[in-house]
């Protein structure tokens, strides 16, 4: 336990050097790690073949983990010893109120917290001082008498224990125990905020000779847990907004130093990483840390995996059903079904990361990582193709039924197809293309994709990112924005034009790709001039797809945005199938891209 001189003598400035310099590691760390993944990783990884490269490939994939390792661990330091800091002041600030008090009262303080007083007030019968004493917290820091701030005015005349009618109380006596009381509370907060942020401090620490594998991130995960529990009471989640709208999430965030914004990347990267209205830039960065902990984590937990034993047979049932040992039921009644949901991940995430390691030298631009959630439902995933916040052309893609995350390749790749045609028709111009799955996709075509509430319900969530969007762009003008929605896609796209009334379009441009119905009867109820609403219908499943939605759920009383009587611009299209829109080369993929880059007079109508 602190004592009362260590308390007064700590000079919390030390605490708060030292985290701006484990802040400034923290910040170097992060960008070298993006030097190592988009310009040596990258230059490796699109021209280089052979054992060489492989293994050079390997150290850099080492180096950068090692190098998010630090970034991570580093930020946890720098907020702790900060958290400590600010924790501490006000304690510290109380105990020298007190000491201060002490002093002019001409009142003694002794190294055990024990106040001395002097002689003073006056007996009641002889009219003489009465004596000095002293007193101290019995029980250390457990008030039994009020605060040294709310001691104003005439002191207490008669303390604790005085027969009435006999003596005044001592006044000296009563200032002593609430000035006893402040320093013994003092102590004892600052014991307790000690205890809180120096069990976390001393896990922050690796061992020489570090090699970042998925336990040490998983650790560095665990850390941030423990941290996030320890410094509540300095930076709590509750801090950031919760159900605001992208205006209120951005004024948030401009009102923080960039310290704060920092730590609270740092400690709650999942909240901030979805964030809409924040930069791409701090969403990214936060998101990747979650990427990088959540495939770390579940990678361990699948290797934790026992191996299935052999379905030993047993005896026949009663019925003739065959009965297996207890150990192969065991196994598969505990393990079964959480490794099938762990095997299933792999693809989507093996996906995500190799998108995440590419740029320029593949052809593409750096990736964006708006969100990233591999546990919600099917998971959730936006990723983005170039920096939304600077580019001229922004495009927002939603994917439609049976889209899961371990099935978001061909979704991301539509989205780098487009970005790759669009860019070809305004070359001197910057182009972002985003996949935003980030609602409950319907599982099924006849069950569930025609009902309404999975557009119902993701609606709001894409209003809220596009209004999001044009926040970090700087306004409405700043991007010409087009959202595209295939398949059920396009009926969240429809309801979401519905969405707040006076909120204003929800791009400037909408496209309807393979859609059954998008919840309006005409182009015009989707809050744009009609001539600025496109649809493309393709053959095969396409047709079934399409024609299905005018006599089931989402499509009943409503027209398709390839009928005529849409009276939106219905694009040509070559799409054999219902996936069949972004082949390379197609003209479908033309009309699409020719819409993306504003370049509507490239556009051919059918």
């Amino acid at each position: 336990m602190p004592t009362w001189q260590q308390l007064r003598d700590v000079k919390l400035a030390e605490y708060t050097d030292a985290a701006d310099g484990w802040g400034k590691v923290s910040s170097r760390a992060n960008s070298d790690k993006d030097r190592v993944d988009r310009e040596m990783l990258a230059k490796i990884r699109g021209s280089q073949k052979g054992k060489a490269a492989g293994a050079a490939t390997g150290d850099l994939d080492q180096l950068s983990r090692n190098y998010q390792y630090l970034h991570t661990e580093c930020g946890l330091i720098r907020t702790a010893l900060n958290g400590l800091a600010a924790e501490l002041a006000t304690p510290q600030r109380n105990l020298k109120q007190a000491l201060e008090a002490a002093e002019n009262l001409k009142f003694t303080v002794h190294p055990d917290g024990s106040v001395e007083y002097p002689a003073g007030g006056e007996n009641l019968i002889d009219k003489k001082p009465l004596p000095g004493g002293s007193t101290s917290d019995p029980q250390f820091g457990t008030p039994f008498g009020p605060p040294l701030q709310q001691w104003q005015g005439p002191p207490l005349l008669t303390p604790p224990g005085t027969p009435p009618g006999l003596t005044g109380g001592n006044p000296n006596q009563a200032r002593a125990e609430a000035i006893a009381n402040t320093l013994a509370t003092a102590v004892r907060e600052a014991t307790e905020i000690d205890g809180r942020y120096s069990g976390v401090l001393a896990k922050l620490k690796a061992g020489p000779g570090l090699t970042v594998d998925n336990a040490t991130l998983a650790d560095a995960a665990a850390d941030t847990q423990a941290l996030q529990k320890a410094a509540g009471k300095y930076a709590s989640d509750s801090d950031i907004p919760k159900g605001k709208n992208s205006e209120e999430n951005a004024a948030w965030w401009k009102g923080l130093t960039q310290e704060q914004r920092d730590e609270y990347a740092t400690l709650y990267p999942a909240s901030v990483g979805q964030l809409d209205g924040i930069p791409a830039t701090v969403r990214d960065d936060a998101n990747r840390m979650v990427f990088a902990e959540s495939k770390a984590k579940y990678e361990l937990e699948l290797a934790a995996i026992p191996a299935e034993p052999k379905p030993k047979f047993v005896s026949h049932g009663p019925r003739g059903g065959m009965v297996y040992s207890k150990e192969w039921m065991d196994w598969h009644h505990k393990y079964e079904d959480r490794k099938a949901e762990l095997k299933a991940r792999e693809p989507g995430m093996e996906a995500i990361e190799k998108r995440l390691n590419r740029d320029a030298s593949s052809g593409l631009p750096e990736a964006y990582l708006l969100k990233f959630d591999g546990e919600k439902d099917d998971g959730r995933v936006i990723l983005a193709n170039g920096n939304p916040d600077t580019a001229d052309h922004t495009s927002v893609y939603v994917p439609g039924t049976k889209t899961e995350l371990p099935d978001i390749e061909g979704d991301l790749e539509h989205s780098e197809t487009l970005w790759a045609a669009g860019s070809k028709l305004a070359p001197n111009e910057k182009f972002s293309t985003i996949t935003w799955f980030d609602y409950n996709a319907p599982d099924t075509i006849l069950t569930e994709a025609t009902r309404n509430k999975y557009a119902d319900e993701g609606a709001p969530t894409l209003r809220q990112f596009m209004n999001g969007m044009e926040t970090a762009q700087g306004g409405p003008d700043k991007s010409h924005t087009t959202v595209m929605g295939h398949s059920y896609g396009s009926t969240v796209v429809g309801v979401a034009t519905q969405q707040g009334q006076g909120a204003g379009p929800l791009a400037d441009d909408i496209i309807a790709v393979g859609s059954p119905g998008m919840q309006v009867e005409h182009a015009r109820d989707l809050g744009l001039e009609p001539d600025r609403v496109w649809a493309l219908g393709g053959g095969g499943d396409d047709v079934g797809v399409r024609w299905g939605g005018r006599f089931v759920g989402h499509g009943e009383g409503f027209t398709i945005p390839t009928d005529r009587g849409f009276g939106g611009n219905i694009m040509k299209s070559d799409a054999e199938d219902h996936g069949a829109f972004w082949d390379p080369g197609s003209t479908s993929l033309k009309n699409q891209a020719a819409v993306i880059a504003g370049k509507h007079d490239k556009v051919t109508l059918d």
